[in-house]
């Protein structure tokens, strides 16, 4: 090294701490081994209903909660809803997302706790591929399950439409093409097309979004989408 030259230190990237949330110990045993096993995760705790997952929750601050929708005490939907009060998001140092793990495939449950905040769900037989890739999914705010299996939960959802609030109307006439596009489930790159604009812009145009809705990820402009009448816009 070099006179006047320092070291340069290299910051690890931290692990995606996963919370699993199963009333079957030993499916969450057979979870834990999966996720334990894939670079960048680690399971830092597990609950075995509900209530004891909006604990752990608050105490450990998991990045990733894996969540039975089917539980005693208190169900995975009761749990999700509970997780995500503003009270509780408000004093969180980072975002928690929630994956639903469910036995039926467009599951209504399932699509109650994704308006709760829930990022999306699998399948309880789904492959240690396919859990992975979700968990990485949702950690970087996006939805674990095709735009069209969201907007048919959804549409079952919102039969009846709420008039958009006038945060919506704040939205300059680009971020409202930019929302039109994230609800259809378009990814940034896609959407950087149909724009004509760089993919950092169409990050900035979300970021706006989010922050003048007060929404927590592209899942939720999805939901809002729905529950305000606002989709295929």
């Amino acid at each position: 090294m070099g006179a006047g030259e320092w070291p340069v230190t290299i910051q690890p990237v931290s692990d995606i701490r996963v919370l699993l949330v199963d009333d079957q110990e030993l499916f969450r045993e057979g979870v834990r081994v999966i996720v334990d096993a894939q670079e960048g995760m680690e399971v830092v705790g597990s609950a075995g209903d509900g209530l004891e997952a909006v604990s752990l929750v608050d105490e450990l601050e998991p990045d990733v909660v894996l969540m039975d929708i089917r539980m005693p005490e208190m169900d995975g939907v009761e749990a999700t809803r509970q997780i995500f009060q503003p009270d509780r998001v408000s004093r969180r140092a980072s975002p928690v997302r929630v994956i639903v793990l469910t036995t039926f495939n467009l599951d209504d449950r399932a699509a109650t706790a994704i308006r709760h905040g829930a990022s999306g769900f699998l399948l309880k037989d789904t492959t240690p591929q396919m859990l992975r890739d979700a968990i990485r999914t949702v950690h970087s705010g996006n939805a674990v399950l095709a735009p069209t299996d969201l907007s048919t939960l959804l549409d079952s959802q919102f039969r009846a439409v709420s008039p958009p609030p006038a945060a919506y109307l704040s939205l300059t006439d680009k971020e409202r093409e930019v929302f039109a596009a994230v609800a259809r489930g378009l990814s940034n790159t896609e959407i950087a097309a149909l724009v004509f604009a760089g993919e950092s812009t169409v990050k900035t145009h979300v970021g706006a979004i989010l922050r003048k809705l007060g929404l927590r990820d592209r899942v939720q402009i999805v939901v809002f989408a729905h529950q305000h009448g606002l989709v295929g816009l």
